[in-house]
């Protein structure tokens, strides 16, 4: 068999011949990764082996270091996590169907151990054993998220309502879609089927998406409440807001929005990892992530507003990333119907078309599948450059595939014989599938090869908790560990937030027993006093006090002409002002998610004052803060950069080591097919001609076999004929004999002729075919050259560490800032303001 272990091609099967129902073993079908980039389709009904193929799919592009991003609604994708390199019976125990061993009469053990032997045959028939399947597991980490449930990795969607990445921001139209959809999403996850042109309660909550995150300012659905109470404009369009949406309207639609928020089931969707695509892609190592969202457990309005958030984050990563024409990244849907339908416009369906116009350019690529083609907008799916169709249920299934296919190369200038094609979909079988590739000269008949993941089928709750058990507890153990470093003291600010290599944790000093000032304190007018904004809701009981601190803002330059450094970063610590000489100790203070552009002039209504440290009226004292400030800054800012020994590259500021070695990767990977194409070109005119003298030459040894052949014949015949006439004739030997007989000589020394150009032709094949074989060598030698390139994920990277200069420090202001915070009745206070 062929090897298939080839730079950047994905193995997907053998050809397969549909006349004499067999396929050819050593005709392989190998995928170049970088086809996905235009993106693909894959249709067939059930029993196609549209399961298989797909998984077969994302297991090649894990394996060649393709991330992915999985959307389950069946949950039979998190079978990529049962892989056993060992196929033992005692792996595939605990995830059989017991059912199934019962109907077949088999205690379950001997049931798993004739699944082991069957995946292990089922592997070797295609050249396939246990070590690719430890290659499959080393290559990617595998994850199973499900929202709303804590079976797998819980999901947090509060990131879904956190202000868009600047790139949206500055694409008017993308930002526009954005708010659109996510304000669709939520209203149908409550039950609403808002028209966004025509309802009042889609426009208020796109007006609130819209004035908050111009204005760079997150949401959550707490604050979003508030909102709807009482909204940030007076106006929509030309009318008040109360003759448009009148306030208690607009309390009703928070109550229907607060009831859910308060459900004991919707906890689990504020819990786990952030909703944040460049996690679910790379581990904070770099390494690539094959992320499977099962969201089986959700019903159908739920699972709509989980897959538009979603896709609506991807659209918001994929937009962040530099153009390329390789595969970076892979989004797959599994059973698309009803998320990307012909006429209707659900909120899974504009950001899923967006991404399936632009994020070719990105080098991500989008493979949808499903079992009824008729559901889906062939339209928009004609983007779609790669279309694998199996067994078809229907002829309207038929029809509405050919239009997808002809749609398909018309965007691509590509021919398409549609009698030809609906001829081949009539007869294709179980695991038979026909691939229409735009980038190919035409259609290829093909038989999918066997899975490496052990296909049970779709997964329990059970059975995906017991999967993902082993990553919890690793997470837990993280936390505890990062808990007992704390000391088991209290922290009051319960955000350890690191900037520029500088690590700090604020506490808060103990309550003061001075009494509450009802209202703003006297201060001189040369002190610079602010208020820090209030985020989220009141909690109930709990009235609103203002506290006293210290905030420095400052800009810090980092310059390196060397590496091409020339960056800046704003820095903004808070710190408690006491009393005593010492007013303020920056060494206490805490990394602050503030500028001096988010705070306030003016504190809210009703609330009072903790009575300030007298060192905070004082004027003078704020020279001395602002030096200490800056000296602070001077002392714990860095910027940390990595560099990759083997390429040279050196990290931008702020990447992270995870994105860092994603972009690495990508690089490689680029260049990688950049040689691996100038390869080709330089080798295929060469096999080309050496294939063309051989297939040339083997013409000329069939034709010589042929004449020795025929000469043989002939040269029997009169010699036979001349012994029969000299021995059986009546009359002597006659002259005529004789000519006979040395006719027949004559011929004999032709044949040998004959013979010795056969194998003088025979030679020339042979020499033909090893100039063939040592060119392919050659070819092989340098591609396994190209192979042995350092690793971006595995190379160890070093650091530079860059320290500002003092005059690279500039203190742009130190405030007295009024920290807003919640006290209940037992005069216990919480944080009001992150």
């Amino acid at each position: 068999m062929q090897d298939f272990e080839k730079l950047g091609t994905f193995y997907l099967g053998r050809s397969y011949d549909l006349a004499k129902k067999a396929g050819d073993r050593d005709a392989l079908v190998l995928y170049d990764s970088k086809d996905l980039v235009t993106h693909a389709v894959c249709v067939g009904m059930t029993g196609s082996g549209k399961t298989g193929l797909c998984l077969s799919l994302l297991e090649e592009a894990a394996i060649d270091g393709i991330p992915a991003i999985i959307i389950d609604p069946k949950g039979d994708l998190s079978n990529l996590l049962l892989t056993f390199p060992g196929l033992r019976g005692s792996d595939f125990l605990p995830w059989i169907s017991e059912e199934d061993a019962t109907r077949k009469g088999v205690t379950p053990q001997q049931y798993a151990d004739q699944q082991a032997a069957m995946w292990a045959k089922g592997l070797a028939d295609w050249g396939q054993d246990g070590a690719r399947i430890q290659r499959l597991k080393d290559s990617a980490d595998f994850a199973v998220y499900t929202p709303g449930s804590n079976a797998g990795l819980p999901v947090s969607i509060l990131k879904s309502f956190s202000a868009p990445a600047r790139s949206i921001m500055d694409d008017e139209e993308l930002l526009r879609e954005r708010i659109s959809s996510t304000a669709t999403s939520l209203l149908a996850l409550m039950g609403l089927d808002a028209d966004s042109m025509r309802s009042r309660e889609h426009t208020l909550l796109s007006t609130i998406f819209s004035t908050a995150w111009n204005a760079g300012k997150d949401l959550d659905l707490a604050s979003l409440i508030q909102q709807i109470q009482t909204p940030p404009v007076q106006r929509v369009g030309v009318m008040d807001i109360e003759s448009v949406f009148p306030s208690k309207d607009r309390f009703a639609l928070a109550m229907q929005l607060n009831n859910i928020l308060a459900a004991p089931g919707f906890a689990a969707w504020m819990e786990g990892e952030p909703l944040d695509i460049g996690a679910a892609l790379r581990t904070p190592s770099g390494k690539p992530r094959v992320s499977i969202y099962s969201i089986a457990h959700l019903n159908d309005a739920e699972r709509m507003f989980f897959v538009s958030m979603l896709l609506n984050q991807m659209l918001g990563w994929v937009r962040t990333q530099s153009g390329t024409t390789s595969l970076r990244a892979l989004l797959y849907m599994d059973e698309i119907a009803g998320y990307f339908p012909p006429t209707a416009n659900p909120p899974s369906k504009t950001p899923l078309l967006m991404l399936m116009k632009q994020a070719r350019a990105f080098g991500v690529g989008v493979v949808l599948a499903t079992q009824n083609p008729v559901d889906l907008d062939y339209k928009g799916l004609a983007n779609a450059g790669t279309w694998f169709i199996g067994r078809l249920q229907t002829e309207r299934d038929k029809a509405r595939v050919l239009d997808g296919l002809e749609g398909a190369a018309a965007q691509a200038s590509a021919g398409f014989d549609r009698g030809k094609v609906e001829k081949i979909l009539s007869q294709l079988g179980s695991r038979v599938f026909l691939m229409n590739n735009v980038h190919e000269d035409g259609p290829e008949i093909f038989e999918t090869r066997w899975a490496l993941s052990y296909l049970r089928g779709p997964l329990t709750r059970a059975q995906i908790k017991a999967l993902m058990d082993q990553r919890r507890n690793a997470t837990k153990s993280e936390t505890s560990l990062s808990d007992a470093s704390a000391g088991g003291a209290t922290v009051a600010l319960p955000r350890t937030v690191k900037s520029g290599g500088a690590t700090a944790t604020a506490t808060r000093e103990p309550q003061p027993t001075d009494a509450d000032a009802p209202s703003r304190p006297i201060l001189p007018p040369d002190i610079k006093q602010c208020f820090v904004p209030v985020r989220g809701s009141k909690p109930a009981g709990s009235s609103l006090i203002y506290r006293a601190s210290l905030l420095g803002c400052a800009r810090v330059y980092y310059r390196d002409a060397k590496n091409g450094i020339d960056f800046n970063r704003a820095v903004s610590h808070l710190t408690a002002v006491r009393s005593g000489p010492v007013g303020v100790d920056w060494e206490t203070s805490s990394v602050a998610d503030l500028s001096e552009t988010d705070v306030e002039s003016e504190p809210q209504a009703n609330a009072s004052f903790v009575q300030a440290a007298s060192e905070a009226g004082r004027s003078k004292s704020y020279d001395a803060w602002t030096k200490g400030f800056s000296d602070l800054v001077y002392r714990t800012q860095r910027l940390d950069l990595f560099k990759s020994p083997s390429v040279d590259e050196i990290s931008k500021p702020d990447e992270s080591e995870r994105d860092f070695r994603a972009r690495l990767q990508q690089t490689a990977r680029e260049q990688r097919d950049q040689l691996s194409a100038k390869l080709r070109q330089k080798y295929a005119p060469k096999m080309t001609t050496l294939q063309e003298r051989i297939r040339r030459a083997q013409q000329a040894v069939e034709v010589q076999e042929a004449q020795a052949k025929g000469a043989k014949l002939s040269t029997a015949i009169s010699f036979g004929a001349a012994i029969l006439s000299a021995f059986m004739g009546r009359k002597a030997v006659s002259a005529g004999s004789i000519g006979k007989a040395a006719s027949a000589v004559r011929g004999v020394e032709k044949s040998v002729k004959e013979s010795g150009d056969v194998g003088r032709a025979n030679e020339t094949v042979e020499a033909l075919q090893r100039q063939l074989a040592d060119l392919e060598a050659q070819f092989q030698a340098e591609v396994d050259s190209m192979s042995s390139a350092v690793d971006p994920l595995k190379e160890e990277l070093e650091t530079i560490t860059l320290k500002p200069k003092k005059s690279d420090i500039t203190v742009r202001v130190v405030f007295l800032a009024w920290v807003p915070e919640w006290r209940d009745a037992s005069g216990s206070t919480t944080e009001a303001w992150r």
